[in-house]
């Protein structure tokens, strides 16, 4: 509990009449190890009187702040935390929180002085402790700071830095101070499980961690599956509420809830990014190192040029400024060149009078994707003459349509390997990357493959966009009917779908998707379809008959510890119960790895 209020506080109540009268007390929030499952230490909180004003830290050092006791009041509530935490027996370290000012104060060799001796009285190993820093503003003295923290490491005092990713923390000073932990921003961890971006942005500060040296704390864990994405992630330190919240007393071993998570055999459903997208890849990727001309460049010359460079598709026409101005595509040069007189009538006039004036110009950091809509414009003209590409206002070289289509083909293919365009459910690396988890982790689980039946004479019949409807209607009654925090769907491409399933009713969400799926396809057919049953289509050697209405079969395997190491394996079994389901013309399969 929070000290109480005495009755003979003057108002407004001030921090150095809480240090005065002893007013302030510590609570003690756990800190665990992710990765082995038991207490690392507590971080001491400082809190004053409850119900005042400046019960909470943020009113508390503002007030120290406007009475110019900032480096006084952190001093007193560490030494405060100090005694409180040496009246409990509690494993693992001690985490204070200090500003870079306040660790200038302390360092003072009086303040020195009299801190080791508050440790040898309270029998405390500076090795046990870990200093926090709270200093997110730009550090005047870094140097100053560098020699404090130097001395604090010679005692065998931890280092980590705080709030790591609160829009106020410095790359920079994590670079200079080289801290043992960093602790990061709650907001990263808060339904973390539903937030891909969330996810890359942990995998980047894991491999800056790695780079310095450091390990992270992940602050604001609140849910299971928060905690549970974090430890597979490789996570190694969290804090939260679900660990344990703030209080008087600290905790002596982890909750049992914490525990559960972490020695689960269960591992977390990743979050992925669900757009297909070529990121990354810009319009400099399709440049063409070509030469340009002058506008005063004449028709004569510009044939002499075509001649010698026969690959040449096209001339970029610059300014004196090497601004690209206009475009002459060489097909049609060549086509006016030959026709009678043109030689003689245009030979020497600049060859701008019957360039393109208004061709396309890209800048070469121009995203790939950006540049899809040339492939659908009513203007091909882009297509075949190509376009010039820039980079500031610059000329750079040329681009052409087939060199276009080419890369945006090859960008989706790679895009979709990681998501579906139509459907945006994993692709087959993230369900390779799952599956392999899974296999790692030493439980059991169960590889459904779903396919369509009679699906092909369905697209033939109605068109591709309908078939895309029932695509789409696949992965939104997987998607629905599987737990999002425990299985996981893949669309693999076309109407296939493999499913991971940890849940332990899994056979029966495979028949509940079944029967939801097959009852709402019904209403992609017209009326006459379904009063017949099916539609007459070309069958797959082109002979006309009668198809049944589409239905789903899935075939699934369970997968035993051990029996399946590969994620190739399990494609391959699940694949096998689905040919079993299909060629039985059964709804469910269900086999052994």
């Amino acid at each position: 509990m929070n000290a109480p209020l005495p009755l003979n506080c003057l108002s407004p109540l001030r921090a150095q009449t809480l240090m005065q009268n002893e007013l302030l007390s510590t609570l003690f929030q756990p800190i665990m190890r992710l990765d082995k499952g038991e207490i690392y230490g507590h971080e001491a909180l400082v809190r004053g009187p409850s119900g005042s004003h400046l019960e909470f830290p943020d009113a508390l050092f503002a007030a120290g702040r406007r009475e110019g006791l900032s480096a006084e009041l952190e001093m007193h509530c560490a030494l405060q935390a100090l005694r409180d935490w040496s009246a409990q027996e509690l494993p693992g370290k001690l985490l204070l929180n200090m500003s870079a000012s306040a660790l200038a104060h302390a360092s003072a060799p009086s303040q020195w002085a009299r801190g080791l001796e508050t440790l040898r009285e309270l029998k405390i190993a500076p090795s046990s402790l870990v200093i926090e820093l709270t200093e997110h503003e730009r550090v005047a003295d870094i140097e100053g700071l560098r020699r404090t923290l130097a001395g604090l490491r010679r005692h065998g005092v931890g280092i980590a830095l705080d709030d790591f990713g609160d829009g106020r923390s410095s790359l920079r000073l994590w670079s200079e101070i080289q801290p043992d932990l960093v602790k990061i921003d709650k907001y990263f961890s808060h339904e973390l499980p539903a937030h891909a971006e969330k996810l890359q942005t942990f995998r980047a500060l894991l491999q800056l961690a790695e780079t310095f040296g450091a390990q992270l704390v992940a602050e604001g864990i609140e849910t299971a599956e928060e905690l549970r994405v974090l430890r597979d992630l490789g996570v190694s330190h969290g804090q939260g509420w679900f660990l344990g919240r703030p209080a008087a007393r600290g905790l002596t071993a982890p909750p049992a809830q914490a525990l559960e998570v972490l020695t689960s055999k269960d591992i977390a459903v990743l979050p992925e990014l669900r757009r297909a997208a070529a990121s990354g890849v810009t319009a400099e990727r399709l440049v063409l190192k070509a030469p340009a001309v002058a506008q005063d460049c004449s028709h004569e010359q510009l044939y002499r040029l075509f001649e010698a460079h026969e690959q040449l598709h096209a001339v970029a026409v610059i300014d004196e400024a090497g601004r690209p101005i206009a475009l002459v595509d060489r097909s049609q040069f060549i086509a006016r060149w030959a026709k009678p007189f043109f030689n003689d009538l245009y030979g020497r006039r600049a060859c701008t009078l019957f360039a393109n004036s208004t061709p396309l110009i890209v800048d070469a950091d121009t995203g790939i994707e950006a540049l899809t809509s040339i492939l659908t414009s009513t203007d091909q003209r882009y297509l075949r003459e190509g376009f010039i590409i820039t980079r500031r206002g610059r000329y750079l070289g040329l681009g052409t349509g087939e060199q276009l289509v080419r890369s945006v083909t090859e960008a989706r293919i790679e895009a979709a390997r990681h998501a579906n365009p139509l459907t945006f459910l994993p692709g087959n690396i993230p369900l390779s990357q799952h599956s392999d988890r899974l296999s790692a982790s030493g439980r059991s689980f169960v590889a459904a493959y779903a396919d369509l039946n009679h699906f092909k004479p369905f697209n033939d019949e109605y068109g591709y966009w309908r078939g895309d409807e029932m695509i789409r209607l696949l992965a939104r009654v997987t998607s629905s009917h599987c737990d999002s925090q425990r299985d996981f769907v893949g669309h693999v491409g076309g109407d296939d779908f493999v499913l991971l399933f940890q849940s332990e009713d899994w056979e029966q969400r495979c028949e509940d998707i079944v029967v939801r799926f097959n009852e709402l396809a019904r209403g992609l057919f017209d009326p006459e379809a379904l009063e017949a049953g099916g539609i007459m289509a070309e069958d797959r050697h082109g002979e006309r008959r009668f198809h049944p209405c589409t239905t789903l079969s899935i075939g699934a395997v369970r997968v035993a510890p051990g029996s399946l190491a590969r994620s190739e394996d399990v494609a391959s079994a699940a694949a096998t119960a689905k040919r079993h389901a299909k060629h039985g013309q059964l709804s469910i399969y269900v086999m052994a790895a």
